[in-house]
């Protein structure tokens, strides 16, 4: 199922997360001026320098080599850098989707503490998971995930316009998020189940996706017991499909 829109509109324009995808898309720009300068090299020497090697990190916080803030730095700058246009593109519009209720809910300096927490703590699950991996990781999905965690939470009967793949065909459908995100979550795991003997030999970061959801999960289990139920907002006819 691909999302692409939720029924589930917010009270204030989402700031913080239009600033993290104009980051994205501006890294990802410099990043295609670097592959068209200096050719896939320059691009894989880009990676290594603001991805985060769990190698790097593990031989950092053990003072074995280099100085830690050389080694933590990665950590934060990985989460804007990405792989391909595909890569890229299902982040932010995953990021997009589900952002803005998030951030409407925390507000706008909280809400980018918690983003930017989400990304420390996927990373420090993936790293747990594959510590001596000399493989780069980029990209923003771990914080997103936990952004997921605190949605599903908050809005689980939110509405989700999505694209679903039957066999031959595909049919719009709006899915609650409860369902989406569920099964999104459910294939995390079963990928990192599956795949837990290679975690360092590259790919998608699995362990990562699972370490911020299950932060995004606490996090909305707090806000939720110091509200009250599902805080999707009633709408009018006229809002069937509002931002999302």
């Amino acid at each position: 199922m691909i999302p692409l829109r939720d029924v589930n509109p917010t009270r204030r324009q989402p700031v913080v997360t239009i600033g993290l995808i104009a980051a994205c898309v501006a890294v990802f720009v410099a990043e295609l001026a670097i592959q068209s300068s200096d050719g896939e090299a320059g691009l894989a020497r880009f990676f290594r320098e603001f991805g985060l090697m769990p190698a790097t990190l593990t031989a950092g916080l053990a003072g074995r080599g280099g100085s830690l803030p050389t080694a933590l730095f990665p950590v934060v700058s990985s989460l804007f850098v990405h792989a391909d246009p595909l890569h890229i593109g299902f982040n932010m519009l995953f990021l997009w989707i589900f952002g803005n209720n998030v951030e409407d809910r925390l507000g706008r300096p909280v809400f980018l503490v918690f983003y930017l927490a989400g990304g420390v703590v996927a990373t420090a699950a993936q790293v747990l998971a594959a510590p001596d991996s000399p493989i780069p990781l980029i990209g923003a999905s771990g914080a997103i995930a936990a952004v997921l965690g605190a949605y599903v939470v908050l809005y689980p009967g939110a509405r989700v316009l999505s694209l679903v793949y039957f066999g031959l065909f595909f049919q719009l459908l709006q899915v609650p998020a409860v369902a989406l995100l569920g099964l999104w979550f459910l294939v995390q795991v079963v990928g990192a189940i599956q795949t837990s003997g290679s975690v360092g030999g590259g790919g998608v970061a699995l362990f990562a996706h699972i370490g911020g959801f299950v932060l995004g999960l606490v996090v909305g289990l707090i806000l939720r017991g110091a509200g009250s139920g599902d805080s999707t907002r009633s709408l009018r006819p006229s809002d069937r499909f509002g931002v999302g």
